[in-house]
């Protein structure tokens, strides 16, 4: 019986995508729920399996066609009798078929670092769920590729005389934008050129903050199994600010003003293919705990490409940390239709006033970008003196003051 495989039903969000890798070729077996093709759309990369036992017959869409939602992607021939019907399954030498069937699968991050890097996945040590290849994994194949060749001995060679190097001989290496850089692309430059952006900068003392999780991290991991970190207290503190100044948690439609009565608050995470924003939603009602140990999770599906359209889509407000990269300042850059985003920077010791003295004070920046279409300057200045507040005082967060 033939079964045809189709591609997901895309999002309202997604107009289309691209098939991005297919793994099995015609006249390929195939067992139920192995992976068949990866689907890259504008956010998130789907992927294909197989709904049932037997062998691929005919392939309607090759790498990098645009397809739309519910496409025509594969026809598979169900049953183990279906493999006499292929007659490229027929000349297939057997040999080969079962080196295939060992190649193990990969996910799209570790597959996009293998190509980098010329590797073989037969020569991976998949340690995955289902034997699937994971990032770590063509980590560690790299580090004993070097090792291998740090270890061995150089060939003896006779001495020759040194070959110039033509300044016309420096690689390039050219490759397609993915759809995710794509519209990253897209939407950072829709954000500058339909919005009135501006920033305004100032600077929080995090010696509390600093000093509380020195105090409570050995009780807070222990009660919780995550540890306590900054991300989780500014989040908190932007909620509290934000309740405060309900402008800054709303956005433009069209003509129209949306208050938004609640806080889903999106979480700039940097992986493998960009900048993804999954959110946080109801952050109002979510503790320290919760909120870290959804981060990590974020953190992880991004680098693994895991993330799902409903994890990335809505809302209302965007916290962006460049510190971890060792920022100093910058001026983040709304994403919209939100129309403020905070941005986060690196602690570093300067010596500031306090009461009339010198003190070496861990000290780090904070820049708010809003649109100034639809928030004033002091609403955004008072938001963020709110926000800083908080953090150098965060008795005020259980005291609601």
């Amino acid at each position: 019986m033939s079964i045809e495989i189709k591609a997901p039903q895309f999002p309202e969000s997604v107009a289309d995508g691209t098939v991005a890798t297919w793994h099995k070729k015609e006249g390929d077996k195939v067992s139920r729920d192995e992976l068949l093709v990866d689907i890259e759309t504008d956010k998130v990369v789907l992927e294909v399996v197989s709904p049932a036992d037997g062998v691929l017959k005919k392939i309607h869409h090759g790498e990098g066609d645009t397809i739309e939602s519910q496409a025509l992607l594969a026809v598979l021939e169900e049953g183990a009798g279906a493999a006499s019907g292929s007659a490229k399954a027929e000349a297939a030498p057997a040999q080969a078929s079962a080196a295939e069937d060992k190649t193990p699968a990969a996910g799209p991050a570790a597959r996009k670092r293998m190509a980098e890097a010329g590797l073989d996945a037969s020569k991976v040590d998949a340690t995955g769920k289902g034997g699937r290849i994971t990032r770590d994994d063509v980590d560690n194949a790299l580090k004993q590729r070097e090792q291998q060749k740090t270890a061995a001995p150089a060939p003896a060679a006779p001495v020759a005389a040194p070959v110039p190097v033509l300044a016309g001989d420096r690689e390039e290496r050219r490759v397609p934008m993915t759809r995710l850089r794509k519209r990253i692309a897209e939407r950072l430059v829709e954000a500058q050129h339909t919005a009135a952006m501006l920033t305004t900068f100032n600077e929080v003392n995090m010696k509390p903050i600093m000093e509380m999780r020195k105090h409570y991290q050995a009780d807070f991991e222990k009660a919780h199994g995550v540890r306590l970190g900054f991300m989780s207290f500014f989040v908190r503190a932007c909620v509290e600010a934000l309740k405060r100044f309900p402008m800054v948690n709303a956005s433009i439609d069209g003509s129209d003003i949306v208050y938004h009565g609640y806080y889903d608050v999106g979480v700039a995470v940097s992986g493998d293919r960009g900048l993804v924003v999954p959110v946080l939603r109801d952050a109002d009602q979510k503790g320290l705990a919760e909120i870290e140990t959804d981060i990590i999770e974020f953190g992880k599906k991004a680098r693994e490409g895991k993330l799902s359209i409903e994890e990335m889509t809505g809302g209302t407000f965007t916290i962006s940390n460049g510190g971890v990269f060792g920022s100093l300042m910058s001026t983040p850059i709304l994403n919209p239709p939100q129309t403020a985003i905070l941005g986060m920077h690196k602690i570093q010791e300067r010596p500031m006033a306090v009461d009339g003295k010198v003190e070496i004070l861990p000290m780090m920046y904070l820049a708010v970008s809003y649109d100034h279409r639809l928030i004033d300057g002091r609403e955004a200045v008072q938001f963020l003196v709110a926000v800083k507040q908080f953090i150098e005082d965060p008795a005020r967060l259980l005291l609601d003051i």
